[in-house]
């Protein structure tokens, strides 16, 4: 792989003009392609294998008209204190919403409060049920606008006019998370470069392969369903990884050229060995994203696909591009230097990276278990982990469905922002119906039960539940539970669905495959890293380093989100279960990641043990070299994660501080005080493998020795070891 790498990126120095031409040519055929076959995003679900799918599939067979599916929104109205909806003109302004909404474009049914007795006991609150012809993903913005602009006369009539539900949402807001993580990233590779041109380089790549990512997401809109969320999340790791991968290439190609190579020679060089690194860790992290996909949820899938597209795109481009760009900068890489930064190069005292790797190697046992139990504390909240699905409850304060569902708890209780819909299937459905009914309101926490609609047939009939406690409450969640265990009435069973009982099995089913995603993942870390390390013990730290880290991230999670600690600093206007989907998601994107530090910075240490070093010596030459470089690297991820913490979205905001928090902890404290306590504490025995699986292992070359051979040279000059260098061989 190093020696078609080297080739690669030889010819793209030669070619760069071409090669800049074709890749810019596939950025504005991408922006085409995004500008003509786009099509909305929404935040619906489809759960093959649950009983509220189940339940769908038996409504549309048996009563179509019912569309459980279907797009709903709530308006909710409020008169001003001491004031009623009951009479006069508050009553004429309600019903002539109610009128305007039943014309808008896309509605089927608007239910009016008055007739429907959805009126508050006191008559200061009540609300309209609005049912749409499409699924929430269909719904469009002029939909959305009517419904918006019906609620203009209970307004201006001095009435407060709110509205929640699934045919609210429309795309998110975009926060200034982009820009936040991109002026960190420049400042870091500043710090970390000294030079202007060296630090643009990687954000000139990132930018381009971003765009490249995000212009292909925005056209496969218009041919599949896709989340809102999904292009936010594929542009946050496009980004940060992006970065990364250039950066090390970068810092490779300026080692090189002060080695007294020509900028060729040095592309080819600094591809075939960091590049090699960059594919092995961009293929970790497709792999562990599209695994996603065995889970069976779509909108998981959609956006393990959509990041995976978006970081095999950042390693194309910095396996291709980027030594064009480097072929137009030439040995520029190395002036435009800043008066008074280093950029890692100038000064006798040894690098930062070294004199720790020192500190670590005299002192492993206590720094290891400082290290362990840290950790451990981080991650004991991660005990209390409860998985759901955001609603309304969720949103900031300020939104009109926060504001819809505040009202409407007040007003009615909280369980009216969720209530249950129960099918009830079997023969004679309509006698099985009322005495289910009676069976269910003898549960508890129930408080209405509306009386059943059966079909012509009289097999299936329909009914509302709803509950005391709110959709995310753990006393709904039992709820459903208990309806679902009730018997069978002749023959007949109970079956519920509806939003509040969707997220409850969507929950439930990621919950379930956790573990099992969690196996694969480690078990295919330990296969990669088997290959590339050629030893058992290094790969079985890093999958239990990873482990440490992932429960860390879940610990902060919960105590941020959950708990509330540190609420108010980072935003979070409302604590609640973790977002289901959010487990499985991080432990795909740290894990990747992980690869990535753990390949950079231990390769090296692999080399000096293979020519000798002392096991002591081999991890401090592995800090010299690699420490600073993944120090920036990590700085420049958790710096583009945390710019979505100000997304207001909840799911975004939670995505970004639990992938900024899962990289400071796998960076900075597995792989920079972890693992070199525990190689200096293995000595030698970190690098066995029985000679048997030594033989029948493939050799991937990810460190370029065959490079090396093939050029007929050992590794060029000692690199100047105050230049910062990424993992790999000198």
């Amino acid at each position: 792989m190093a020696t078609f790498l080297y080739r690669l990126a030889r010819l793209s120095y030669r070619r760069r003009r071409l090669v800049a031409l074709l890749w810019a040519g596939l950025l504005a055929l991408s922006a085409v392609a995004a500008a003509t076959l786009s099509g909305p995003t929404a935040s619906d679900f489809s759960m093959p294998g649950t009983e509220s799918q189940r339940t769908i599939d038996v409504l549309r067979k048996r009563m179509p008209q019912v569309r459980a599916e279907a797009a709903t929104a709530r308006l909710v109205f409020a008169a001003p204190e001491g004031g009623t909806l009951t009479s006069g003109a508050n009553r004429a302004a309600v019903e002539q919403v109610v009128g305007r909404l039943r014309t808008a474009p896309q509605v089927a049914n608007v239910a009016d409060p008055f007739q429907a007795g959805a009126v508050s006991p006191d008559g200061r609150i009540a609300y309209a049920q609005v049912t749409y012809r499409v699924t929430p993903i269909d719904v469009t913005d002029e939909a959305r606008d009517a419904l918006d602009k019906a609620a203009e006369p209970g307004r201006a009539a001095g009435l407060t006019v709110e509205m929640g539900g699934p045919a609210t949402e429309g795309l998110p807001a975009q926060s200034a998370g982009e820009v936040i993580g991109l002026a960190v990233a420049a400042v870091v590779l500043l710090i970390t470069f000294g030079s202007l041109i060296a630090a643009g380089l990687p954000l000139l790549n990132a930018v381009l392969g971003v765009g490249i990512a995000m212009a292909g997401i925005t056209a496969a809109t218009g041919l599949v369903d896709m989340s809102s969320t999904t292009p936010t999340l594929a542009l946050m790791l496009g980004l940060a990884v992006a970065i990364d991968y250039a950066l090390f290439i970068v810092s490779r190609y300026r080692h090189e050229l002060r080695a007294g190579r020509d900028g060729e020679e040095a592309a080819g060089r600094a591809v075939g060995t960091a590049g090699s690194a960059v594919v092995f860790a961009g293929l970790t992290v497709v792999i562990a994203l599209a695994g996603l996909a065995v889970v069976d949820i779509p909108i998981l899938t959609e956006m393990g696909v959509a990041a995976g597209f978006a970081v095999a795109v950042a390693v194309l481009i910095a396996l291709s591009l980027l030594p064009a760009l480097l072929g137009f900068a030439g040995d520029r890489v190395l002036g435009g230097r800043i008066p008074g930064l280093r950029g890692g190069h100038g000064g006798a005292r040894a690098p930062m990276g070294e004199r720790w790797a020192r500190f670590v190697v005299r002192r492993p046992l206590p720094v290891l278990l400082l290290a362990v139990v840290g950790m451990g504390a981080v991650a004991a909240p991660a005990l209390d982990l409860r998985l759901g699905l955001p609603g309304d409850e969720s949103k900031p304060s300020h939104t009109t469905q926060r504001k819809a569902y505040d009202l409407l708890s007040q007003g009615f209780g909280p369980g009216f922002n969720g209530p249950l819909m129960v099918v009830v299937d079997g023969p004679n459905a309509a006698a099985a119906a009322q005495r289910f009914t009676e069976r269910i309101q003898g549960l508890g926490g129930v408080a209405v039960v509306t009386p059943a609609a059966a079909d012509r047939a009289g097999d299936t009939a329909v009914m509302t539940v709803v509950p005391k406690s709110g959709p995310g409450d753990k006393a709904t969640e039992d709820l459903v539970q208990r309806i679902r265990d009730l018997p069978a009435v002749g023959g007949a069973e109970a079956l519920v669905t509806g939003t509040t009982a969707m997220n409850i099995d969507v929950s439930a089913k990621l919950s379930a495959a956790l573990a099992p995603y969690l196996a694969v993942v480690v078990g295919l870390a330990f296969v990669l890293l088997t290959l590339v390390f050629r030893s058992i013990v290094v790969p079985l730290k890093a999958a239990l380093g990873f482990l440490l880290s992932v429960a860390a991230t879940f610990g902060a999670v919960v105590a941020v989100f959950q708990w509330g600690w540190l609420a108010e600093p980072l935003g979070v206007d409302q604590t609640g279960p973790i977002i289901s989907i959010m487990p499985i998601f991080l432990i795909g994107v740290v894990f990747g990641l992980a690869m990535d530090y753990q390949v950079f910075l231990v390769t090296r240490m692999r080399e000096e043990h293979v020519h000798g070093a002392a096991p002591g010596d081999a991890v401090v030459t592995g800090f010299r070299y690699g420490a600073r470089v993944v120090a920036a690297a990590a700085v420049i991820m958790i710096a583009v994660f945390a710019g979505f913490v100000t997304a207001d979205e909840p799911m975004i905001k939670m995505m970004g501080f639990a992938l900024a928090a899962g990289v400071a902890f796998d960076a900075f404290v597995v792989r920079m005080v972890i693992v070199p306590a525990v190689m200096a504490l293995l000595g030698r025995a970190a690098w066995w493998l029985p000679s048997w699986l030594d033989r029948i292992l493939p050799d991937v070359d990810v460190e370029g020795e065959k490079l090396r051979r093939l050029l007929g040279e050992r590794p060029a000059d000692a690199p100047d070891h105050r230049e910062p260098q990424p993992a790999g061989p000198a």
